[in-house]
This record gives C-alpha cells, sequence and structure tokens, in this order.
C-alpha cells in the first residue's frame, strides 16, 4: 500500500484548504483511512478517521465543526476540508490505512500501528 498526502500550503488565518490522500497498491475499500497532523516538537495526534464505507467518522474533539473528512472509493481518494485554519493548526499533515480497526476507540487505534503512513503534506497558517 502506498499513501501520497497533497494540498498543503502556506495561507492565512481563516482561510480554507483541501487535502487529498491518494491511495494504491491495494484494494482502497478494503481500508480504513485516518488524517493525522505532527507539528514540529510536538506528538503525533489524530485529525479524523472514517471507515471503509465512508458512513462512519470520527474527528478530534477540537477540530469538530471545522475540519471535514470523506472518501471517493472510484476515486481511490480520501480528502480533509478545513476551514477556519488557525495558526496552532499548523503542521506535517498525513495519512494513514488500517485493514482493521478495534470496536471502541477505532479512530485511536491510527495512533498506533498502521498498515500503511504517507509522507504528509505540509499546512502552515500565517496569523
Amino acid at each position: 500500500v502506498q499513501l501520497q498526502a497533497s494540498g498543503g500550503g502556506l495561507v492565512q488565518a481563516g482561510d480554507s484548504l483541501r487535502l487529498s490522500c491518494l491511495f494504491s497498491g491495494h484494494s482502497f475499500s478494503n481500508y480504513h483511512m485516518a488524517w493525522l497532523r505532527q507539528a514540529p516538537g510536538k506528538e503525533h495526534e489524530l485529525v479524523a478517521a472514517i471507515g471503509w464505507s465512508g458512513r462512519s467518522k470520527t474527528y478530534a474533539d477540537a477540530l469538530k465543526g471545522r475540519f471535514t473528512i470523506s472518501r471517493d472509493n472510484s476515486k481511490n481518494t480520501m480528502y480533509l476540508q478545513m476551514n477556519s485554519l488557525k495558526p496552532e493548526d499548523t503542521a506535517n499533515y498525513y495519512c494513514a490505512a488500517r485493514s482493521q480497526v478495534p470496536t471502541k476507540n477505532w479512530g485511536l487505534s491510527f495512533m498506533d500501528e498502521v498498515d500503511a503512513r504517507g509522507q504528509g503534506t505540509q499546512v502552515t497558517v500565517s496569523s
């Protein structure tokens, strides 16, 4: 499995960005997906996760309402729509895939072992 994130950039506070994660090497619809981020000097954190069908979604509490995760299985692509960006959203955003997730706290399972992880795309938000 290979993952390629794109769509990052330098924006001003209040702007929007849409990130994309292109999946290849296996059947995309067999995988649960997630966006994570890591800021300089900080631990990585879960941004959002989405189930294989797109029906199940989970978000970091602090990001609910501003970020929206989605996927298009026909295009082997996952998306992250980010609105009302803040300087504290500055980080390297990367995507990850898991073929199986636990029943409980399934989103947080992407913080542990994953089947694949992309290089990430840098998002920088200026004030």
